[in-house]
């Protein structure tokens, strides 16, 4: 028996092995049109995140020390601590938090009042009303 030569060689000339690795045409396109789907069923839900979390809320603070102030440092105190600030009695959006992390202040808020509320919502920890709302803000879009 001869050896093939090369205008003989080809796909029937390849071992059984090396075409069963080869990915078909049909394969590749199969596999794209399973990647554009995904696209297409994953970006709707990174705009709902993205609009849930601008939607949420931070209570400032939350309502089990709601009777505590806020001292400019952030850290909640007694209430009638002198230079410290009452709590707000509501709660500021994702949006609005956003927006003063962004040098806009919060609504109804003095300057101090504002950099001090900021400065709560910033020491937020897990497990705190808002906490998860404060970090999701922190993610990279």
């Amino acid at each position: 028996m001869s050896e093939p030569t090369p205008e003989q060689e080809g796909p029937a000339a390849e071992p059984q092995d090396a075409i069963s690795l080869t990915p078909s045409r049909r394969q590749l396109l199969m596999g794209g049109a399973a990647a554009a789907s995904a696209i297409v069923s994953i970006r709707p839900a990174l705009a709902n995140t993205a609009a849930s979390v601008l939607n949420c809320t931070i209570p400032v603070p939350d309502q089990g020390r709601a009777g505590n102030y806020i001292a400019p440092s952030g850290q909640l105190v007694p209430a009638g601590t002198q230079g410290a600030f009452p709590g707000t009695g509501r709660s500021f959006t994702g949006e609005q938090v956003k927006q003063a992390m962004r040098g806009r202040p919060l609504p109804g808020t003095s300057y101090e009042q504002n950099q001090a509320y900021l400065n709560y919502i910033r020491r937020l920890q897990r497990g705190t009303s808002g906490f998860t709302c404060y970090a999701s803000l922190q993610m990279p879009r």
